[in-house]
């Protein structure tokens, strides 16, 4: 301690005896400036809060320069990855027809927000029903049509069905944005046109959250989806679509 701050806590022990709450919380603030003056500025940030009550909760100081999100480079352990950047693992390898393009597919999903604390935002084991949520029927698509984000197209590619795969992939395969992704403004915010669309406002709302962030409060956008197969219709086949 050097002496200033020896006569700071001198004079509130004294003022904590004397039993004054004025005087005591006087001494308090007196504290916290003091703690706020000494931490050097260049390394840590002390919350004006904090140092009102005396215990200064010290932070790492964010970068001004932290313009852009942290990108998704490394491999995950175990995943391949493409040529495209995508990165891809089976759980369990399928035993039923094989996925091609122009085949429509018919899946159940998973997704998480694996970039920002791995925030669900489509839980197969979910609850549904309620003011919040709505039941639904497995989701599908036809390969090659556009009709989900890159990653899920390509992502089911070589699949057979009953099989469970994971898929990794940053912004540039995923929900389409106006201009640049680091503005954060979707093109498609409520995701009707290009899927996979949340079953839940919850859900929707976590994936926008991240997906919108912008500046410098901008968060890394990659995300994690779990695909299991449940059919892989052919085209001139049995089941019949458009």
């Amino acid at each position: 301690f050097d002496y200033l701050g020896f006569v700071l806590i001198f004079f509130l022990f004294k003022m904590k005896r004397c039993c004054s709450y004025l005087a005591m919380q006087l001494a308090i603030q007196i504290m916290g400036a003091y703690a706020l003056m000494t931490v050097p500025s260049n390394k840590f940030l002390v919350s004006r809060r904090s140092a009102l009550v005396g215990v200064p909760i010290i932070s790492v100081a964010r970068k001004a320069d932290a313009v852009r999100p942290p990108e998704f480079v490394n491999r995950q352990p175990g995943f391949t990855q493409t040529s495209s950047g995508l990165q891809y693992k089976d759980s369990i390898i399928g035993k039923g027809a094989v996925v091609e393009t122009g085949d429509r597919v018919v899946y159940e999903w998973e997704g998480y927000t694996i970039g920002y604390f791995g925030r669900p935002f489509e839980k197969k084991n979910s609850v549904r029903g309620g003011d919040f949520s709505a039941d639904r029927d497995y989701d599908r698509f036809v390969v090659g049509r556009g009709q989900v984000i890159p990653a899920l197209e390509e992502g089911v590619i070589g699949m057979k069905e009953g099989g469970v795969r994971q898929i990794v992939f940053g912004p540039k395969l995923g929900y389409p944005f106006k201009g640049d992704e680091i503005n954060g403004i979707l093109d498609d915010p409520n995701h009707d046109r290009i899927g996979p669309k949340p079953g839940s406002f919850s859900g929707l709302r976590a994936l926008n959250f991240v997906l919108s962030s912008k500046g410098d409060n901008a968060v890394d956008k990659t995300l994690l989806i779990n695909i299991k197969l449940i059919r892989v219709d052919k085209q001139g086949g049995a089941r019949r679509f458009d």
